[in-house]
């Protein structure tokens, strides 16, 4: 069996790279020591993933090890920030090789991608528990911050939405997909992929962004209301995934407003900024669709393709309500 020093040594402890100067100090002592670019400022970001909420306890550790960082590169991809480094605090029931090798294989891999280095943390004996603080930088004035959106401006939603949630709709028995189109929804759901060239692509562009972690209907909901303004959303321009565009109408509808896990950007951006925002996601070789309107007057409504209002009773994840 190992011991907590030896594991953290043999999987999650590597040599300085010479390509990484933001590293003073990594993986070894009390404290990392970070060194941001001169005249930047620190994006910093923590989430928690634990077994039997947010992932199953049957998980592949290699897409595992992937989804708790790419969760929070997602986050940093919001505020428009470059990945710097990140800390990882993991309490296992028991240190067993063949989890630890995948799951720091599949972390890693994703780290390299993004030159986010891992610089500590801490290990202990318990329930698995995931958490991953990330630091990240952007240059003053320039975050995309949540209470920035104006009325006027064009919403748009990055990639595709609703496969992640279908993909655990079809795991619950809520409905049933053929193996390969689950399978290929499913791996939206446990390999999301951060869009960090996106939003840093997007400063001094968009003016306000988050990520779409809970659903799309509670996160805009965020923008809304740090903004002080509303939104008019066409519901069926939402841009489906793969799979779930496949699906009937009232399941596409559902799953694109309010499905979670999908780890694409919302935005939104003056409407004079059509073209840079094309440009932007060009440059980030990913996909935008321009899905809303910010309004004056508070509140989200809801419009079909013949721009009538919908009724729709819908609601994102919440960690104390939801099942």
């Amino acid at each position: 069996m190992l011991s907590e020093f030896d594991l953290i040594s043999r999987y999650f402890t590597r040599a300085p790279r010479s390509n990484i100067d933001h590293i003073a100090l990594g993986v070894g002592d009390d404290c990392a020591l970070l060194m941001p670019a001169a005249g930047t400022q620190l994006a910093i970001s923590t989430d928690m993933l634990v077994e039997g909420r947010h992932f199953f306890p049957d998980a592949e550790p290699f897409a595992l090890g992937h989804k708790c960082l790419a969760v929070n590169l997602s986050d940093l991809a919001a505020m428009g920030a470059r990945p710097l480094a990140f800390t990882l605090a993991l309490a296992l029931p028991e240190a067993r090789e063949e989890w630890l090798k995948p799951f720091s294989t599949g972390l890693l891999a994703l780290a390299d991608l993004h030159q986010c280095e891992l610089i500590g943390g801490d290990t202990t004996k318990g329930p698995l528990n995931i958490c991953i603080t990330v630091f990240g930088e952007t240059l003053p004035g320039q975050a995309l911050r949540r209470d920035a959106a104006q009325p006027g401006d064009d919403i748009w939603i990055s990639g595709t939405l609703g496969d992640a949630r279908l993909a655990l709709a079809a795991y619950r028995n809520e409905l049933v997909l053929d193996a390969a189109s689950h399978a290929q929804a499913a791996s939206r759901m446990h390999q999301p992929t951060p869009r960090v060239a996106l939003g840093m692509a997007l400063r001094g562009i968009a003016h306000a962004a988050i990520d779409i972690s809970d659903g799309l209907v509670g996160d805009l909901g965020h923008i809304l209301k740090r903004s002080g303004v509303g939104a008019t959303l066409a519901v069926d321009s939402l841009p489906a995934g793969t799979v779930l565009s496949r699906q009937p109408q009232a399941i596409r509808r559902r799953f694109t407003l309010a499905g979670g896990d999908d780890y694409e950007l919302c935005f939104t951006a003056a409407s004079a900024n059509r073209a840079a925002v094309q440009a932007a996601a060009q440059s980030a070789t990913i996909g935008v669709t321009r899905i809303g309107t910010i309004d004056a007057k508070s509140g989200l409504r809801l419009h079909d393709a013949n721009d009538a209002a919908l009724d729709l009773q819908l609601t994102s994840f919440d960690h104390f309500r939801s099942t």
